[in-house]
């Protein structure tokens, strides 16, 4: 109960003080509002269709057969309504006004959702689980039912192949642009790296610390998407993923569910455990009606398990989300990845600690509605945050049990050297403290 607090008091804080008040600054310059000015004029209408076709006011009246100007005609008129705000009073995130439905409309469209599920890594027991900013205004059930693109948080599946084939962090590879045959045409993934690291010899761990796409499609190339998609799906991801080169940068939709089951596997020592929230029923008198237990099976060995750790810790501690150790968990055994999609559309993290691994998603409805910077609509921006906070309210409450102290274990007769020193020079800053194209 107290993980569930804080994990929806991080949603909270971060979405109602910061994230939300910095993008509603961003989007009184937009001409098209809550729309990005590079939306074409036949896409807002078509999404602005589907809202109004979808609210219940529109079923209402196609109910009592109103006609289609009768409808268009109650979406333009004012009325007193009720409607979600950060600043409502006396905590309830609401304010009095009155708009048109239609004004009503655009004034969700423009708020940011979150969602965040956390799971005991051993158990699969859910501990926290958010699937939007407030229940009573924003139904939509964000973690397990929505799908997002990934961005880059779904690399770590290409690298857990890559460390299952005999691979390790230190291996080096020279890093230069890939280029696909692509049926009659040929596709060379953009690449955000700085030009003085191209063409040198870097290591996997320095390609999936910096989330660089030129390393991830070195990987692809060396194994092909058919051998990617059979890894995601052991590791956790239920969905369908489509077999092509370009799932190294993330375009699939998956859901936050299957991703934080799929990292879980990492930290689990390479066992996939169904996250589950229900683990008995007992009626009135407490008789025991149902027990429940998970689902378990071996996705990848322990050893591939422990180098995935060791490969996202760097993300953490040098890397696109180092964040973490600058605001958050400055101690402590942290392994994660962040994720931005195209325009800023998504942004992701994925955080493993040794007893806990949770997830994040934020965006906007519809995809659509966006920052316009990366600075802003980043993953180490939009949803690393929300994590931190959250993180953070646990390592604060001696009651929950955890410690800075605890550690990753390395699996028995571990004896692969980790230690990558002189392979690669240290990241600028602000390279460190930015995601990239898919990052």
């Amino acid at each position: 109960a107290r993980m569930q607090l804080y994990a929806n008091q991080a949603v909270e804080e971060h979405l109602g003080t910061y994230l939300q008040p910095t993008f509603n600054r961003e989007l009184r310059y937009k001409r098209n509002r809550p729309f990005s000015d590079d939306v074409p004029e036949e896409v807002r209408d078509l999404v602005m269709r589907q809202a109004i076709r979808w609210s219940d006011r529109y079923r209402n009246m196609k109910a009592i057969e109103a006609t289609d100007q009768e409808i268009d005609e109650a979406f333009r008129t004012k009325t007193p309504m009720r409607v979600f705000s950060w600043v409502g009073k006396d905590g309830m995130y609401a304010t009095d006004t009155v708009l048109t439905p239609l004004d009503s409309i655009m004034h969700y469209k423009s708020f940011l959702r979150a969602a965040i599920m956390a799971v005991e890594p051993h158990t699969g027991h859910v501990k926290a689980y958010v699937g939007g900013p407030n229940y009573r205004y924003f139904k939509y059930d964000n973690a397990k039912q929505g799908r997002r693109q990934v961005g880059s948080t779904i690399k770590p599946f290409l690298y857990a192949l890559a460390m299952q084939e005999g691979w390790t962090p230190c291996d080096q590879v020279v890093n230069v642009p890939q280029t696909f045959i692509v049926g009659d045409t040929t596709w060379t993934p953009e690449s955000v790296d700085k030009e003085e690291w191209i063409g040198r010899q870097v290591t996997l761990k320095w390609g999936l610390t910096r989330s660089s796409n030129n390393i991830s499609a070195y990987l692809m190339k060396q194994f092909g998407p058919q051998a990617m998609v059979a890894m995601s799906h052991k590791l956790g991801v239920k969905s369908y993923l489509d077999p092509v080169v370009s799932l190294c940068l993330g375009p699939a939709d998956l859901r936050l569910y299957e991703m934080v089951a799929s990292y879980n596997t990492f930290a689990n020592k390479g066992v996939y455990v169904e996250p589950f929230l229900v683990t008995r029923i007992e009626d009135n008198s407490g008789n025991l009606l149902g027990a429940f237990s998970p689902r378990k099976r071996e996705a990848i060995g322990e050893h591939t398990a422990y180098l995935m750790i060791n490969l996202l810790q760097g993300v953490v501690n040098e890397g696109t989300a180092i964040r973490i150790r600058a605001l958050y968990m400055p101690q402590g055994a942290v392994a994660g990845k962040t994720g931005t999609t195209n325009d800023q559309a998504d942004g992701w993290f994925m955080g493993i600690t040794p007893n806990l691994t949770a997830g994040v998603w934020v965006g906007a409805e519809d995809r659509q509605v966006h920052f316009e910077s990366l600075a802003l609509g980043g993953g180490s921006n939009m949803a690393l945050p929300i994590w931190g906070i959250f993180m953070k309210k646990i390592m604060n409450d001696p009651s929950l049990g955890f410690s800075y102290e605890d550690e990753f274990p390395a699996p028995p007769g571990f004896n692969i050297s980790l230690n990558c020193d002189g392979s690669d020079e240290d990241l600028d800053v602000q390279q460190r403290r930015s995601d990239g194209f898919f990052n």
